[in-house]
């Protein structure tokens, strides 16, 4: 059986271009496969000096879950932000995971 290709689903019309074929199916596998959006996370936690709460955010796990994972892996948490911007991005991180921001 001939596999899909993006083009085809963009000429079927189901899609507007390759690059949404592409995004929506990224989609799909972060939700569907937890461990790949954890490893994600982890991955830009450590070359993209991401905080952990953001690492945490992006790997839909808790701030706790975040730093035993990266224990889990041998990896030292970076705690605390290192610039004023990291902070208050940090803190935009911990109102969403909270859903502090739902209540203003």
């Amino acid at each position: 059986m001939k596999e899909f290709t993006t083009k085809e689903l963009v000429e079927a019309g189901l899609y507007e271009s390759e690059d949404a074929v592409i995004q929506d199916a990224l989609r799909l596998l972060m939700r569907e496969k937890p461990q790949v959006r954890i490893a994600l996370a982890i991955h830009r936690y450590q070359t993209e000096e991401i905080s952990l709460a953001k690492a945490a955010s992006l790997a839909g796990v808790s701030f706790d879950r975040m730093k035993e994972l990266l224990a889990s892996r041998g990896i030292q948490p970076r705690l605390g932000p290192t610039s004023v911007k990291e902070a208050l991005e940090e803190i935009e991180t911990m109102r969403r995971i909270t859903g502090e921001e739902n209540d203003r």
